[in-house]
Protein backbone atom coordinates (compact mmCIF):
# COMPACT_ATOMS: atom_id res chain seq x y z
CA UNK A 1 0.00 0.00 0.00
CA UNK A 2 2.79 2.43 0.85
CA UNK A 3 5.05 2.05 -2.17
CA UNK A 4 4.12 2.00 -5.83
CA UNK A 5 7.49 2.89 -7.32
CA UNK A 6 11.04 3.25 -6.08
CA UNK A 7 13.70 4.70 -8.31
CA UNK A 8 17.03 3.90 -6.63
CA UNK A 9 20.02 5.72 -8.04
CA UNK A 10 22.51 5.78 -5.19
CA UNK A 11 23.22 5.15 -1.55
CA UNK A 12 23.01 8.35 0.41
CA UNK A 13 22.19 11.57 -1.44
CA UNK A 14 18.68 12.99 -1.24
CA UNK A 15 15.23 11.39 -1.21
CA UNK A 16 12.14 12.72 -2.95
CA UNK A 17 8.80 11.27 -1.83
CA UNK A 18 6.10 11.96 -4.41
CA UNK A 19 2.46 11.27 -5.15
CA UNK A 20 2.02 8.36 -7.55
CA UNK A 21 0.03 10.65 -9.85
CA UNK A 22 3.30 12.54 -10.41
CA UNK A 23 5.55 9.53 -10.91
CA UNK A 24 5.95 9.77 -14.68
CA UNK A 25 6.70 13.50 -14.57
CA UNK A 26 9.10 13.26 -11.63
CA UNK A 27 11.05 10.38 -13.14
CA UNK A 28 11.25 12.16 -16.49
CA UNK A 29 12.68 15.27 -14.82
CA UNK A 30 15.19 13.16 -12.87
CA UNK A 31 16.36 11.29 -15.95
CA UNK A 32 16.47 14.29 -18.29
CA UNK A 33 18.59 16.25 -15.85
CA UNK A 34 20.73 13.30 -14.71
CA UNK A 35 19.93 13.93 -11.06
CA UNK A 36 22.13 11.11 -9.80
CA UNK A 37 22.03 12.47 -6.25
CA UNK A 38 18.30 11.80 -5.93
CA UNK A 39 16.23 8.73 -5.06
CA UNK A 40 12.49 8.78 -5.74
CA UNK A 41 9.78 6.94 -3.84
CA UNK A 42 6.11 7.31 -4.80
CA UNK A 43 3.00 6.65 -2.74
CA UNK A 44 -0.14 5.21 -4.40
CA UNK A 45 -2.13 7.65 -6.51
CA UNK A 46 -5.28 6.05 -5.07
CA UNK A 47 -4.62 7.90 -1.82
CA UNK A 48 -6.22 10.90 -3.57
CA UNK A 49 -9.55 9.27 -2.78
CA UNK A 50 -8.69 9.02 0.92
CA UNK A 51 -6.52 12.05 1.68
CA UNK A 52 -6.78 11.46 5.43
CA UNK A 53 -4.46 8.47 4.89
CA UNK A 54 -1.70 10.45 3.15
CA UNK A 55 -0.03 11.89 6.29
CA UNK A 56 0.34 8.45 7.89
CA UNK A 57 1.68 6.94 4.65
CA UNK A 58 4.22 9.76 4.40
CA UNK A 59 5.23 9.36 8.03
CA UNK A 60 5.88 5.66 7.53
CA UNK A 61 8.32 6.37 4.68
CA UNK A 62 9.96 9.22 6.61
CA UNK A 63 10.39 7.05 9.69
CA UNK A 64 11.83 4.11 7.73
CA UNK A 65 14.28 6.30 5.81
CA UNK A 66 15.71 8.21 8.78
CA UNK A 67 19.49 8.43 8.64
CA UNK A 68 19.67 7.10 5.08
CA UNK A 69 19.74 10.43 3.21
CA UNK A 70 21.35 13.84 3.45
CA UNK A 71 17.97 15.51 2.91
CA UNK A 72 14.38 14.50 2.15
CA UNK A 73 11.78 16.41 0.15
CA UNK A 74 8.11 15.83 -0.63
CA UNK A 75 6.23 16.45 -3.88
CA UNK A 76 2.70 16.76 -2.52
CA UNK A 77 0.44 19.75 -2.16
CA UNK A 78 -1.81 19.88 0.88
CA UNK A 79 -4.11 17.65 -1.22
CA UNK A 80 -7.17 18.00 1.00
CA UNK A 81 -5.43 16.91 4.21
CA UNK A 82 -6.28 20.19 6.04
CA UNK A 83 -2.65 20.71 7.03
CA UNK A 84 -2.08 17.06 7.93
CA UNK A 85 0.85 16.67 5.55
CA UNK A 86 2.54 19.81 6.83
CA UNK A 87 2.21 18.70 10.44
CA UNK A 88 4.02 15.43 9.65
CA UNK A 89 6.72 17.19 7.64
CA UNK A 90 7.31 19.73 10.40
CA UNK A 91 7.90 16.85 12.82
CA UNK A 92 10.68 15.51 10.57
CA UNK A 93 12.01 18.84 9.37
CA UNK A 94 11.16 18.06 5.74
CA UNK A 95 10.21 20.57 3.02
CA UNK A 96 7.53 20.05 0.38
CA UNK A 97 6.71 21.78 -2.87
CA UNK A 98 4.63 24.93 -2.41
CA UNK A 99 0.97 24.88 -3.38
CA UNK A 100 -2.37 23.41 -2.34
CA UNK A 101 -2.40 20.66 -5.02
CA UNK A 102 -0.73 19.49 -8.22
CA UNK A 103 -3.05 21.54 -10.44
CA UNK A 104 -1.66 24.66 -8.80
CA UNK A 105 2.03 23.88 -9.13
CA UNK A 106 1.62 22.54 -12.68
CA UNK A 107 -0.18 25.76 -13.60
CA UNK A 108 2.36 27.76 -11.62
CA UNK A 109 1.34 28.67 -8.07
CA UNK A 110 1.39 32.42 -8.62
CA UNK A 111 -0.63 32.21 -11.82
CA UNK A 112 -3.10 29.80 -10.22
CA UNK A 113 -3.62 32.06 -7.20
CA UNK A 114 -4.27 35.08 -9.39
CA UNK A 115 -6.85 33.40 -11.64
CA UNK A 116 -10.24 33.84 -9.98
CA UNK A 117 -12.03 32.06 -12.85
CA UNK A 118 -10.52 28.75 -11.76
CA UNK A 119 -12.80 28.53 -8.72
CA UNK A 120 -15.48 26.87 -10.87
CA UNK A 121 -13.09 24.77 -12.97
CA UNK A 122 -12.61 21.01 -12.90
CA UNK A 123 -8.94 20.32 -13.57
CA UNK A 124 -7.21 17.56 -15.46
CA UNK A 125 -3.50 16.83 -15.74
CA UNK A 126 -1.97 14.25 -18.08
CA UNK A 127 -2.40 11.61 -15.39
CA UNK A 128 -5.99 12.45 -14.50
CA UNK A 129 -6.94 12.74 -18.16
CA UNK A 130 -5.41 9.39 -19.07
CA UNK A 131 -6.92 7.61 -16.07
CA UNK A 132 -10.20 9.53 -15.80
CA UNK A 133 -12.46 6.57 -16.49
CA UNK A 134 -10.92 4.29 -13.89
CA UNK A 135 -9.79 6.90 -11.39
CA UNK A 136 -12.87 9.15 -11.43
CA UNK A 137 -15.78 7.89 -13.52
CA UNK A 138 -15.82 4.34 -12.15
CA UNK A 139 -14.58 5.30 -8.70
CA UNK A 140 -17.55 7.65 -8.27
CA UNK A 141 -19.94 5.05 -9.68
CA UNK A 142 -20.91 7.23 -12.64
CA UNK A 143 -20.53 4.30 -15.02
CA UNK A 144 -23.46 2.67 -13.23
CA UNK A 145 -25.36 5.85 -12.32
CA UNK A 146 -24.76 8.43 -15.09
CA UNK A 147 -27.69 10.47 -13.81
CA UNK A 148 -25.43 11.48 -10.90
CA UNK A 149 -23.15 13.52 -13.21
CA UNK A 150 -25.14 16.70 -12.61
CA UNK A 151 -25.05 16.15 -8.85
CA UNK A 152 -21.26 15.59 -8.81
CA UNK A 153 -20.18 18.19 -11.38
CA UNK A 154 -23.08 20.62 -11.35
CA UNK A 155 -21.15 23.41 -9.64
CA UNK A 156 -18.38 23.42 -12.26
CA UNK A 157 -18.47 25.58 -15.38
CA UNK A 158 -15.57 24.22 -17.39
CA UNK A 159 -12.96 21.51 -17.66
CA UNK A 160 -9.41 22.89 -17.69
CA UNK A 161 -6.77 20.52 -19.01
CA UNK A 162 -3.37 21.61 -17.67
CA UNK A 163 -1.15 19.57 -19.95
CA UNK A 164 2.38 18.41 -19.19
CA UNK A 165 2.97 17.04 -22.69
CA UNK A 166 1.70 17.94 -26.14
CA UNK A 167 -0.29 14.77 -26.71
CA UNK A 168 -3.08 14.88 -29.27
CA UNK A 169 -4.68 11.71 -27.91
CA UNK A 170 -4.92 13.17 -24.41
CA UNK A 171 -6.26 16.46 -25.80
CA UNK A 172 -9.01 14.55 -27.58
CA UNK A 173 -9.74 12.61 -24.38
CA UNK A 174 -9.96 15.83 -22.36
CA UNK A 175 -12.43 17.33 -24.84
CA UNK A 176 -14.49 14.14 -24.67
CA UNK A 177 -14.52 14.34 -20.86
CA UNK A 178 -15.72 17.94 -20.97
CA UNK A 179 -18.49 16.97 -23.38
CA UNK A 180 -19.46 14.02 -21.20
CA UNK A 181 -19.73 16.30 -18.18
CA UNK A 182 -21.62 18.98 -20.09
CA UNK A 183 -18.96 21.59 -19.36
CA UNK A 184 -16.96 24.10 -21.39
CA UNK A 185 -13.41 23.13 -22.27
CA UNK A 186 -10.07 24.93 -21.97
CA UNK A 187 -6.62 23.63 -22.86
CA UNK A 188 -3.44 24.98 -21.26
CA UNK A 189 -0.03 23.57 -22.05
CA UNK A 190 2.15 24.27 -19.00
CA UNK A 191 4.77 21.53 -19.07
CA UNK A 192 6.04 20.69 -15.60
CA UNK A 193 5.48 24.15 -14.14
CA UNK A 194 6.81 24.65 -10.62
CA UNK A 195 7.34 20.89 -10.24
CA UNK A 196 10.28 20.98 -12.63
CA UNK A 197 12.00 23.72 -10.63
CA UNK A 198 11.37 21.91 -7.34
CA UNK A 199 12.63 18.50 -8.45
CA UNK A 200 15.78 19.98 -9.94
CA UNK A 201 16.54 21.73 -6.67
CA UNK A 202 16.03 18.58 -4.62
CA UNK A 203 18.59 16.76 -6.78
CA UNK A 204 21.38 19.22 -6.08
Amino acid sequence: MVETYKFKRNSGGNLLIACGALAREVIDIVERNALTNLDVQCLPAQLHHRPALIPDALEKVLHNSQGMYSATYVAYGDCGTAGGIDRVLEKYGVLRIAGPHCFSFFEGNQRFEENDDDVTSFFLTDFFCQHFDKFMWQQLGLDKHPSMVEFVFGNYQKVVYIAQTKNESLQNKAEEIAERLGLEYEYRFRGYGDLGVFVNRTGM
